[in-house]
């Protein structure tokens, strides 16, 4: 029986599914969400009362932008920020220090046990947002090394991005600890 991912977002989880090189079972559970600018303490929360819904090894995986002028905000809050202020209104918010970082937090749990699985990718908050391909806040980072932000960077972005880190993490235990997945 295939994982079971929480998720309302086909494009990732095809992405996570060519990552950890297995097939998900992707349901769309309408979860309340602590308010945390956390990633870690979201994916927590929602992994339990996700498996509390489905009652089988469940994971779930919340993704965060931490920019440094702003001491982290708005990290996992970002889709409330960007609902209200856009993408164009962080990028002219951020003054003067636009380092930040993109973080991802993968959860798994099956009933007794929790394991949380993290990546990270240093860069900084764009100028002006660039092309609007990809998800929510993509096209205002761009990593560390490039000039361009997520969201220009198709494939590439893929095989370095955060979440690419944390699930990579998740594949190699999942492989030394097949059972975990057992109920």
């Amino acid at each position: 029986m295939p994982l079971i991912f929480v998720s309302s977002n086909e494009n990732k989880t095809k992405e996570i599914e060519s990552i950890l090189g297995m097939k998900l079972k992707r349901v769309n559970l309408n979860i309340p969400e602590i308010q945390s600018i956390d990633v870690e303490i979201v994916a927590r929360d929602k992994v339990k009362k996700a498996y509390d819904l489905v009652k089988k090894p469940v994971m779930v995986e919340d993704t965060g932008l931490y920019i440094q002028e702003w001491n982290g905000f708005p990290g996992a809050l970002v889709k409330w920020v960007l609902k209200y202020i856009e993408k164009q209104g962080i990028c002219k918010l951020v003054s003067k220090n636009r380092k930040a970082f993109a973080k991802t937090c993968v959860c798994l749990f099956n009933g007794k046990e929790m394991k949380t699985f993290t990546g990270e990718i240093q860069g900084e908050i764009a100028e002006k947002p660039g092309k609007s391909n990809g998800f929510g806040w993509d096209p205002i980072f761009v990593p560390l090394g490039y000039e361009k932000p997520f969201s220009e960077l198709g494939e590439e972005k893929n095989k370095m991005s955060m979440r690419r880190k944390a699930f990579e993490k998740v594949k190699t235990f999942l492989e030394k600890n097949p059972e975990f997945l057992k109920p």
